[in-house]
């Protein structure tokens, strides 16, 4: 049986921390403020990200420098036999092909899956994979289970602020004074490659059922239905949310009347996406369980 490695980056929302209790590998993601480089969970934290944020500090995302990547592969390989690498969605950054190009030159012992994640569904995919590495499956039958399932997940975000999505020209000036003064919370899905507006809530009430009611469809698309949480079918759902917390905790337990019994996990949405929305969002998602 060969040792299999999983890696994936800090997107997923695993720290540095638990990933070494779960066995995996995580890259930190870097971003530029003040002519500076940090990098997530190593020299930026969550509270200060929010605070420069907050401050109307310039914050550029960008993807880890090739050296980064093989380095970590090659002291990774050290001790493994094969490794498989799950970047964010390829869809939302070039890390991803990145990564695949730099695999060229690793004769197969490096499978990069784009099965186009991010966030809590990108953590699930690194559990999934690393599950299957237990169990002695190669890295190449990991990265065909996962890239097979790549589009049995999806993500809708509650949008608390229009302010980032202004400035990051994806609404213009005039619209976000309307949908400030009309206090509209957009909603947004990320679905494969994209990240797409999906509808418009009065409310963060509203919001919530919209995106409770999108979930619940696309599972019943997938499924045939709403699984029994001790189904073997049953989905992992999971909320993200952006410097909101206690919102999160709180939409937890609402939840369990649409899906009781269902343990929901809560993470902080990657900063590579919180820079574009701001805090105060929050995410439901579901993943097929593999």
């Amino acid at each position: 049986m060969k040792k299999v490695a999983i890696i994936t980056d800090s997107n997923s929302g695993i720290t540095q921390m638990a990933a070494k209790e779960l066995g995996i590998y995580v890259l930190p993601m870097p971003f530029t403020m003040e002519e500076q480089e940090f990098f997530e969970d190593i020299s930026l934290t969550q509270e200060q990200f929010y605070e420069k944020l907050k401050n109307n500090t310039e914050i550029a995302t960008s993807q880890p420098s090739p050296e980064s990547v093989t380095k970590l592969w090659d002291d990774v390989l050290q001790e493994y036999e094969e490794v498989v690498h799950i970047p964010m969605s390829s869809g939302l950054s070039g890390s991803c092909q990145t990564a695949i190009l730099l695999a060229e030159d690793y004769d197969g012992r490096v499978q990069v899956v784009n099965n186009q994640r991010i966030s809590v569904t990108q953590r699930q995919s690194a559990l999934d994979a690393k599950k299957m590495a237990d169990q002695g499956k190669t890295a190449a039958e990991i990265a065909d289970v996962l890239m097979a399932t790549k589009m049995d997940s999806s993500i809708y975000i509650m949008v608390d602020t229009l302010k980032y999505l202004k400035k990051g020209g994806r609404v213009t000036p005039a619209a976000a004074a309307i949908g400030e003064i009309l206090r509209i919370k957009p909603v947004l899905q990320i679905h494969g490659e994209k990240l797409d507006a999906f509808a418009k809530a009065r409310n963060m009430k509203a919001a919530k059922t919209i995106m409770v009611n999108a979930i619940m469809k696309d599972i019943t698309e997938n499924l045939g239905s709403i699984p029994d949480a001790k189904d073997e079918q049953a989905p992992w759902i999971a909320i993200a949310h952006t410097q909101n917390e206690e919102e999160a905790v709180k939409w937890r337990e609402e939840l369990a009347e649409e899906f009781p019994g269902y343990e929901i996990h809560i993470d902080p949405l990657s900063l590579s996406i919180a820079c574009h929305i701001g805090p105060g969002a929050l995410a439901l998602t579901w993943s097929k369980r593999i």
